[in-house]
């Protein structure tokens, strides 16, 4: 629900719990490449339980393929999610690059096609068992994009 509200405090509180409670450092011991898609994954887990929500994955959008798209359609509510490994913890550079490329490559714009009037982008850095999450600081509306 935090996600809906546009509460990125409580995003990064729930997800870092759920991180730190499930995880080891050794799941994330893969080749630099393949890190973000753990954390894409686990987040697709999470989200597939939320009645009402239609998740895609890797869904075209704009001039690319966002990491998560989720409409909401009794709110009429689109959200973007842009995954990216903070290699070092460097969580302030992805996710300023997460959501620069939310932007530069308009991932909202199928929600935005879809109906959805508001739409939320968040760009989501994670290192190990921690991760970072920022959003747009203006609240964008359908239009707006």
């Amino acid at each position: 629900m935090a996600f809906l509200e546009n509460d990125t405090a409580a995003i990064e509180e729930g997800f870092n719990a759920y991180l730190k409670k499930t995880i080891s450092i050794r799941d994330t011991h893969v080749k630099k490449e393949m890190k973000k898609n753990f954390y894409h994954g686990i987040l697709l887990g999470l989200f597939g339980n939320m009645d009402g929500w239609n998740v895609q994955s890797n869904a075209e959008s704009g001039d690319g393929y966002s990491d998560i798209s989720v409409e909401v359609e009794d709110r009429e509510t689109g959200i973007v999610i842009e995954l990216k490994y903070a290699e070092n913890a460097a969580f302030d550079n992805a996710c300023k690059e997460a959501l620069k490329q939310i932007r530069d490559r308009n991932y909202g714009e199928k929600l935005a096609d879809d109906g959805m009037t508001t739409i939320r982008r968040y760009g989501i850095a994670c290192y190990k068992r921690r991760c970072r999450v920022e959003k747009y600081s203006l609240n964008y509306s359908f239009a707006n994009n």
